[in-house]
């Protein structure tokens, strides 16, 4: 692509935004984003309590959307990525060879920390094989829960005895570093059902576990039963009771609670997510796929149709709307906002009225000679209090 056609891309998003851009154009600071996100929107079957952008029987889009994706890849200034992450929807839906093309067009450092996420419906053991053959070295597979009723429940196509096969096929796959996702605050989901997944997941001993509370996201199959009347939140006091049932059990059994919702072994806490909650600049490519770059955030268009035109006219396709300039105060903001989410890490301490009210009543900690601050316990819980009060 030469000047001309980049110069006509970008001032096709913002004039101002991307004449800056064209400045750095190929250049090597040391300020460069080195993560990038590449979204894949295919799912086998939408789930009832999701909001992402995914697309259902689309197989017919895998080849298109894959050159799309590489040519969108290529509009960005040739980076060294530190850590690429393959989100979705189902990246693993994808046939291997297009995922060993997209590979193929990224620039990457010798250990860097490449994430590919998958559910253990649409998974053999040969396709682990071939993924970990493109250089992908990390997954975080969509388990969810081991138990059937529950699974059944919130609409996921695989057995518990799927999710304990994949994990051990992609383990026998070489995957040295594998995360494993975990819901809880579900409906029909008893305190019981939640021990015996915990059972389960120490018996498997994931690298890294992510967790979540059940989300009622407007649009969603679930919110509109939640409206209807046939599905009811859980009780707030058992979700919270089950939040710290996951707490005590994996730091018992050597996880570190490294950030709000998730725990690892020593050095093993996912790199990628690391770099959002320190704030750092990142790149996304594809469908809806959210970008920070230069002081700027901005999310892509959310249909094939703008997409695939933005990419044949040469322009990003960023969602115009979505473009927000981030200012030295909202970076601060961010910075504090996303690092708290940090458990152990925390953030630098400063003195203000708010502050020093949330160390009075509980919910922040010095630490390292009063020089950080942290979440403590009772923080953790009522997170959301605090974190409001650094908007």
């Amino acid at each position: 692509m030469n000047s001309t056609e980049n110069n006509k891309n970008l001032e096709n998003v913002n004039g101002l935004y991307i004449k800056e851009s064209m400045k750095i154009k190929g250049s090597c600071n040391k300020k460069e984003p080195d993560a990038l996100y590449l979204h894949i929107p295919f799912c086998e079957k939408k789930c009832e309590y999701c909001d992402f952008c995914t697309f259902i029987n689309m197989s017919r889009e895998y080849e298109r959307y894959t050159k799309a994706l590489i040519k969108e890849l290529k509009m960005y200034p040739e980076y060294e990525y530190d850590t690429v992450y393959f989100g979705g929807g189902t990246p693993s839906l994808l046939p291997v060879e297009m995922t060993a093309e997209i590979m193929s067009n990224i620039r990457y450092k010798e250990n860097s920390e490449i994430t590919l996420e998958l559910n253990p419906n649409d998974m053999t053991a040969e396709k682990l094989k071939g993924l970990r053959k493109t250089g992908i070295n990390r997954l975080s597979i969509g388990i969810q829960s081991f138990q059937n009723h529950v699974l059944k429940f919130i609409g996921r196509l695989h057995s518990g005895e799927d999710a304990v096969r994949v994990f051990r096929d992609a383990r026998k796959a070489g995957f040295e570093n594998i995360s494993i996702d975990l819901m809880f605050g579900i409906p029909n989901q008893s305190f019981e059902d939640l021990k015996k997944d915990l059972e389960n997941i120490l018996l498997l001993s994931p690298d890294n576990i992510s967790i979540y509370s059940l989300i009622w996201e407007e649009g969603t199959v679930f919110w509109s039963k939640l409206k209807k009347g046939i599905l009811s939140e859980m009780d707030q006091d058992l979700e919270a009771e089950m939040y710290e049932e996951i707490i005590d059990f994996l730091k018992k059994n050597g996880y570190n609670h490294y950030e709000i919702s998730n725990f690892s072994k020593k050095g093993r806490g996912g790199i990628h997510n690391l770099k959002y909650w320190r704030n750092k600049e990142f790149i996304g490519v594809g469908l809806s796929a959210a970008t920070y770059f230069k002081g700027r955030r901005y999310s892509n268009v959310r249909t094939f149709n703008k997409y695939y035109k933005s990419l044949e006219e040469n322009a990003l396709p960023i969602d115009e709307k979505s473009i927000e300039i981030i200012d030295e105060k909202e970076k601060e903001k961010l910075k504090n906002m996303l690092g708290l989410r940090l458990t152990e890490e925390g953030i630098k301490y400063f003195q203000n009225e708010k502050v020093e009210s949330l160390l009075e009543r509980g919910l922040l900690e010095r630490f390292d000679s009063g020089k950080r601050m942290r979440l403590t316990r009772k923080g953790i819980l009522l997170a959301n209090e605090v974190f409001v009060e650094f908007i």
